[in-house]
């Protein structure tokens, strides 16, 4: 994963930069492709809060785990907008930086939203992180960890 974004910068709910190389390293990561305008995103982004707040935030240590969201937003304004007012604590993929293009490609993004769970090298876990949050809650996070392959401070 930290060499997916070699080079990028992610940044948070401040607007502050941050190096995702830091950031996401010896973690699974989740993709989340999603927008405002889309009703089926409105209504999983709260799960996903839930989910992300759970095992980062209430956790000691807190979870090996990051999201990175990828907008398809229709601007920038937008964007942060369903940013601020709807998503968790986690890090974005900036609105301009064209990148988001070759991360939809790569993941074979055709609709939102869409949670890919992918290893620190960018190999995919699974597709369906949101059926997987859905079905299974916090369980499905062991699982990833498993497939991951890093090493693990996470305790039920």
């Amino acid at each position: 994963m930290v060499e997916m974004f070699s080079g990028r910068i992610l940044i948070n709910k401040e607007g502050d930069l941050i190096d995702p190389e830091e950031a996401l390293r010896n973690k699974v990561v989740g993709l989340y492709f999603s927008a405002g305008w889309c009703p089926p995103c409105r209504d999983f982004t709260p799960i996903l809060c839930d989910f992300y707040t759970e095992l980062v935030e209430e956790r000691e240590p807190p979870a090996q785990f990051e999201i990175v969201f990828v907008s398809s937003d229709k601007s920038a304004e937008d964007m942060v907008e369903y940013y601020h007012d709807m998503h968790g604590d986690w890090l974005a993929l900036p609105w301009a930086d064209q990148y988001k293009h070759d991360l939809k490609k790569r993941y074979n993004i055709t609709a939102v939203p869409k949670l890919v769970i992918v290893k620190e090298n960018g190999q995919v876990i699974t597709d369906k992180g949101r059926k997987q949050i859905r079905d299974q809650g916090l369980a499905c996070f062991r699982n990833w960890l498993e497939v991951a392959e890093i090493f693990q401070n996470f305790k039920d």
